[in-house]
């Protein structure tokens, strides 16, 4: 027999009682090939929300066994600073600075930009009746002003250090399956042939969300016929910008949110033909209609006149402020080349969240009117809950994904998300409309609503989660 025989019998022998003492290793390697390649928790959608909730689960130490895939459709995008200011801005609440500082993203948007909101100034433009937020009001800021792309940067790059998380990019997806039960696991069939098997499936991915829609859950959605029109604009001089401006037109709202001393970023809420047609003005024409709309005095009515009167004076009775002096927002001289934009506007809402291993996140589960700022809010405190339970599950034993935590997630994000977004539904249906007897009560209503300073901290606070 040869050198080379014996040693290939030798090993043979070796493979054989290898076999009989390690039967499960043999099993894996002989399946390797063919195996759906398996992750704890999936994430699909790698937007604003996503990348944050894969950060803030792969930072969680007790989560730190846990692997974590992130899918996302688009390419790597990555933020470059410039003089100009994005478009597209959020308005942060304090929960949402928060979570961001505590995954380490807010540093690195610190060290560029973003713009702290100390003030907040909403009033009527057909009564004038007004309402404010400072600081006599609440202690905290009121929001921070943040780019998006910016954001978005920054949680990369604290979610590039995070060992047990996968970032895939330009992903498609082909078909979802979910299990029946707790002891089966969600099946994610890519564009590409590749199988993927996970604990738990998170859905991140946007207002059309095909997670969503695998799951077959009723969504509670109808449309505003109203876009928002975004821009860009240049003040007609520097001044302290620390104040949110928001005017309620018949037309709908408009905001001016602060960016720096000399920029503000504009949403205005108007019919789909207006936006279109103001869209199509020239930076000029466009300017004009942002002042008319931020400055225009409309006709008063001698009986909304009246009745704000009386109640001034009831309030003065009880040693409450009758009234807040108005303050006029900036003069815009200037609009940014190719900053002008604009996207409809819908009201959505999933029925349930969750099933046997599969939670919806972010939009992909609510959708709200913009008029104040709570959309993005909403979706940052569904990651922060969904942190804190997927914690406490691991940290217990129990197995990540089960439908008794998701169904706590639901729960206690359900009770938060819809009494914000019925008052944010409420109070478009309430301002669209000039109808002298509605236009009265909301009148009045906000005047009382301002010279109470328990119910201005109430809804602060209530902003705040």
């Amino acid at each position: 027999m040869t050198t080379y025989g014996i040693f290939s019998l030798q090993n043979c022998l070796k493979l054989r009682h290898c076999a009989k003492s390690n039967s499960n290793f043999l099993r894996y390697c002989s399946n390797a090939s063919t195996s759906p390649k398996h992750y704890d928790i999936v994430i699909s959608g790698g937007g604003m929300i996503g990348s944050t909730l894969a950060c803030t689960l792969g930072k969680n130490s007790k989560l730190g066994t846990q692997r974590i895939l992130l899918l996302e459709s688009g390419k790597p995008t990555q933020w470059t600073v410039t003089d100009k200011f994005s478009n597209r801005v959020s308005a942060l609440n304090q929960n949402t600075y928060n979570l961001l500082n505590n995954i380490g993203a807010w540093k690195h948007i610190s060290s560029v930009r973003s713009a702290p909101v100390h003030n907040m100034q909403i009033w009527d433009a057909i009564s004038d009746t007004v309402i404010t937020f400072n600081q006599e009001t609440s202690s905290q800021v009121v929001a921070h002003i943040v780019e998006n792309g910016l954001l978005l940067d920054a949680v990369a790059k604290e979610l590039s250090q995070v060992s047990n998380v996968e970032v895939r990019n330009e992903v498609k997806i082909k078909k979802y399956t979910f299990p029946q039960g707790n002891s089966q696991m969600v099946t994610i069939e890519l564009a590409n042939g590749e199988i993927l098997t996970s604990n738990l499936l998170l859905g991140c991915d946007g207002f059309n969300s095909q997670v969503r829609q695998s799951m077959g859950v009723t969504f509670v959605s109808w449309k505003y016929d109203q876009k928002a029109t975004v821009a860009t604009l240049k003040f007609s001089e520097p001044v302290k910008n620390v104040t949110a401006w928001q005017r309620f037109l018949p037309t709908g709202p408009i905001a001016l949110l602060p960016l720096s001393e000399c920029y503000g970023s504009l949403v205005w809420c108007t019919a789909p033909d207006v936006a279109d047609y103001n869209s199509k003005l020239s930076e000029e024409q466009f300017v004009n209609e942002v002042n008319e709309a931020l400055w225009k005095v409309y006709p008063s009515n001698s009986i909304i006149q009246e009745s704000t009167k009386t109640l001034n004076k009831f309030l003065e009775w009880f040693h409450l402020p009758s009234s807040n002096r108005q303050q006029l927002p900036p003069k815009i001289v200037e609009v940014e080349e190719g900053s002008i934009a604009s996207f409809p506007l819908g009201f959505g809402h999933a029925t349930h969240y969750v099933g046997h291993g599969v939670a919806l996140v972010g939009d992909a589960a609510h959708r709200v009117h913009p008029l104040a700022g709570q959309g993005v809010n909403l979706g940052f405190g569904d990651v922060s809950t969904l942190n804190e339970l997927l914690g406490e599950a691991a940290y217990s034993g129990r197995e990540i994904g089960h439908i008794n935590d998701l169904r706590e997630y639901e729960t206690r994000r359900q009770r938060h998300n819809v009494p914000t977004m019925i008052a944010i539904d409420g109070l478009h249906k309430l301002y669209s409309t000039d109808f002298l007897p509605v236009v009265l009560l909301r009148s009045l209503g906000l005047q009382f609503t301002n010279a109470i300073n328990p119910l201005k901290m109430a809804f602060i606070d209530h902003a705040g989660k």
